[in-house]
């Protein structure tokens, strides 16, 4: 069966195709065509086009759109065909360009490991409020939240400075992301960001240091080029609310494309108010109090609405302009400025700690939370003999967070500020050899330079004096190589293997005028080799299978080497400058297999050991075990490379289509860690969550998408917790015994979107229907109440 025809060239020098839906013709966007030797990429736009000029001459150009029958044409029989390009859809398809993996495109059916992609139609119809939201929405995210200005996704067992992010190829991980949670997701819009992967497992030889659990690609908003000589201008409005929390966002880009320039302009700005919980589900969760400041004295307010957890609100604003140069169709210039603050916002989960019957603080939030990036990229396809296609990627990041904190009824406020600037340097390489075999290879140059500082200000007078930094004054530096190799032996069999070289240091000097540090100094200098091996069995078009193995490590950071903070009432971390990196070994096995034509079914089986693993534990200082930090006696306690931690879980979903529109998709999550304690006893690892998952179902006709969905989470009894986590009741409801645990939770969602007509698109959605009340697994904060959210979308 002919499932394609392509307009040819309205001049001998333009080759401008249109690609569209066979059954409705619908234009298709973010088609890819592919060009292996040399290879050239290229992808169809809002309007279903794409220039293939580059193409010319080539034997083999590969079609491929998730969802739709991929197809292999030469360009002399695409310039034989006529008009448009019509693409088969398929119930389902494995057929999906991804760049997380080799930082080139690649058809994922040729990898052997898990990659989750969220398309931006998925999530304009999910339409989450922020970025740590949109990764909770693909069913295989777990995110922890201390607050609502956060989110600290989990992964395969794993958190926090065990994943990394990237953003638009560049790593966002510093020196100082930490063991305990995260909430430097947030910095991302989800209104500029274009396409998310999720790759699950340890990924170091191409991402190095973090790459653990997993890696976080995000890729931004592209500015388009215009396929004729005429200026080209596009962009969209939106506008969003929500109830739960009296939400309301605005976003606004534009774009301006010439045949060689284009201009990309993002903005987004947000206010979120104090965050209302549900009214169905654990009493321990509601907030009876609140702290306020009365004629210099701090008083215990009765909260008139116990469901409004206060303080949570605050505002952020994003920014990103970017601009693309293409003198040639083999080279390509792109300058891209991201910006990111939040106003201060309170860390609630510090909020509701109690101590002799009192609040525990009169303050805590977090300061501003500042993101800055400056990108260069610069791409060039070449048919040299050293690569086909050229990466260099340079940036800067600067990244400035605050600690704002003070005791009930105490007068002095500390306020501790870091400042990182993080600059990075990547080279990346792919070229083909014979017909069969790809080569990626590169190089990547790190440099985080810290700068940590402290005040304190007695709020009765409002002088300041110097304060104890959180951090020393450090640099920390990695440089690495790296060589991957893709093979295909046939049609059916292909394989993947790969080396990485990495070397790191770190150098801190502490300030011996606040801590009695045995020390003065802190330095690290030592090399890690990880690999991977994988292999993957198309068995047929219905069937997968793949197998990896892969290693991981996490090089000792800043914050492992060199902190001094409260990690709970009683407890004082120092720094340790022993530490060294710890290494993660993996195993697992994939399986797809689709059931006729309505039915797809795929499972991950995973085994994790993490070895030499960076906890905390007791620890002296100058042979005490306690000492008085902030006016309280607390155990000394610091990061060793004391523990071995093993994860092991499985992933699992299913895809039924039903009658004309509707389908069903299912996904499961369900790992066990656990973590050798000093004693030689074994507990639940922190970061291994319950069993969570997520069922839709889903119903697409012409204009309108409807998506009713399932969120649900197992529970964790107190025997289950960790045994760091058993002793803090403010964060959990209590069971019979008195004692904390996590509650099984779920909610009942919907979601709508209709486009009215090509300018206008209006979404809206109604969570937690049932106004369940729950709080998820190591959260500090519950989640929202029944939520009624409505955006409107302009397009331009």
């Amino acid at each position: 069966m002919i499932c394609c025809y392509v307009l040819c060239a309205t001049s001998a020098l333009t080759q401008i195709v249109t690609v569209k839906n066979q059954e409705n013709g619908t234009v298709l966007q973010d088609v890819a065509f592919i060009k292996y030797k040399p290879k050239t990429f290229a992808i169809t736009n809002k309007n279903g086009q794409v220039d293939l000029t580059a193409f010319q001459g080539a034997k083999e150009i590969e079609v491929v759109l998730t969802g739709y029958k991929r197809t292999v044409l030469s360009f002399d029989s695409i310039a034989a065909m006529q008009y448009t390009l019509l693409l088969q859809p398929l119930a389902f398809s494995s057929d999906e360009i991804v760049v997380s993996s080799t930082r080139f495109a690649q058809n994922a059916k040729d990898l052997p490991y898990r990659i989750t992609s969220m398309t931006p139609k998925e999530v304009q119809l999910n339409n989450p409020q922020t970025a740590a939201d949109l990764l909770a929405g693909s069913g295989e995210v777990f995110v922890q939240k201390s607050q609502m200005g956060g989110g600290s996704p989990m992964i395969r067992g794993f958190s926090t400075n065990r994943l990394l992010y990237t953003v638009d190829g560049v790593r966002m991980n510093t020196a100082i992301f930490r063991s305990g949670n995260l909430q430097n997701v947030i910095s991302l819009d989800p209104f500029a960001i274009g396409h998310s992967e999720i790759l699950f497992g340890p990924s170091s030889v191409i991402y190095g240091s973090d790459a653990i659990g997993g890696v976080m690609s995000f890729q931004t908003l592209k500015p388009q080029l215009a396929l004729s000589d005429k200026r080209e201008v596009s962009g969209s409005a939106t506008t969003r609310m929500s109830s739960a929390n009296n939400e309301l966002s605005v976003h606004f880009d534009v774009n301006v494309g010439w045949k060689k320039w284009a201009i990309l302009t993002s903005i987004s700005s947000n206010r979120f108010g104090d965050l209302t919980m549900c009214s169905v589900g654990p009493q321990d969760y509601l907030r009876p109090f609140y702290v306020q400041r009365i004629d210099g004295k701090d008083v215990v307010v009765t909260n008139p609405d116990p469901k409004l957890q206060n303080p949570t609100g605050y505002s952020q604003i994003n920014l990103m302009q970017k601009i693309r140069f293409k003198p040639s169709e083999t080279w390509n210039f792109e300058y891209g400025f991201h910006y990111s603050e939040t106003s201060d916002y309170a860390r609630y989960d510090r909020h509701i700690r109690t101590k002799n019957d009192l609040p525990r603080y009169g303050e805590w939030a977090y300061g501003p939370q500042k993101w800055m990036m400056n990108l260069f990229t610069i791409s060039h396809q070449s048919s040299s003999n050293l690569f086909e296609d050229l990466s260099v990627k340079i940036a800067h990041q600067f990244f400035e967070e605050s600690r704002i904190s003070r005791d009930f009824n105490v007068d002095i406020r500390e306020t501790k500020v870091e400042v990182v600037n993080a600059f990075s340097v990547n080279i990346d390489f792919e070229k083909s050899i014979g017909r069969r075999s790809e080569l990626f290879y590169g190089v990547e140059g790190v440099l985080n330079d810290v700068i940590s500082t402290a005040f304190d200000t007695d709020i009765s007078t409002g002088i300041n004096t110097q304060g104890a930094p959180r951090y020393p004054k450090a640099e920390w530096m990695s440089y690495a190589a790296y060589v991957t190799n893709q093979i295909k032996a046939n049609e059916k069999l292909a394989f993947q293997g790969g080396l990485r070289y990495n070397y790191y240091s770190l150098d801190a000097r502490f300030n011996s005028d606040f801590y009695p540090f045995p020390f003065a100094t802190a330095n690290t200098n030592s090399g890690a080799i990880t690999g991977s091996f994988g292999s993957i069995l198309n068995v047929s078009d219905k069937l997968t299978m793949s197998l990896n193995l892969s290693t991981g490590f996490r090089s000792p950071n800043v914050d492992d080497m060199g902190k001094v903070f409260d990690s709970a009432p009683g407890l004082v971390v120092v720094p340790n400058p022993d530490l060294q990196a710890e290494y993660a070994y993996n195993a697992d096995f994939n399986i797809a297999k689709i059931f006729g034509a309505r039915l797809r079914v795929d499972f991950t089986g995973y085994y994790t050991i993490l070895r030499n693993a960076m906890v905390r534990r007791d620890f002296t200082l100058n042979g005490l075990d306690s000492i008085v930090y902030a006016g309280e006696v607390s155990r000394v306690q610091a990061i060793q490379n004391a523990a071995l931690t093993t994860v092991y879980g499985v992933q699992a979903g299913v895809d039924l289509k039903l009658s004309t529109g509707f389908s069903i998709v299912s996904k499961i999550n369900y790992q066990v860690g656990t973590e050798e304690m000093d004693d030689g006893t074994i507990s639940p690892s922190r970061h291994a969550p319950p069993l969570f998952g997520s069922t839709k179902l889903l119903y697409k006709t012409g204009k309108l998408s409807l998506d009713f969905n399932a969120i649900y989470v197992a529970d964790r009894a107190y025997e289950e917790l960790p045994i760091e986590e058993q002793d803090k009741e403010y964060l959990y409801a209590l069971d019979s015994n008195g004692d904390p645990y996590s509650p099984a939770w779920y909610t009942l969602n919907f979601k709508a979107m209709y486009v009215i007509n090509d300018l206008l698109t209006v979404n809206a959605g109604l969570e937690n229907i049932t106004d369940q009340r729950y709080r998820s697994y190591s959260s500090g904060i519950a989640g929202p109440g029944r939520n009624f959210i409505l955006s409107v979308k302009a397009s331009f």
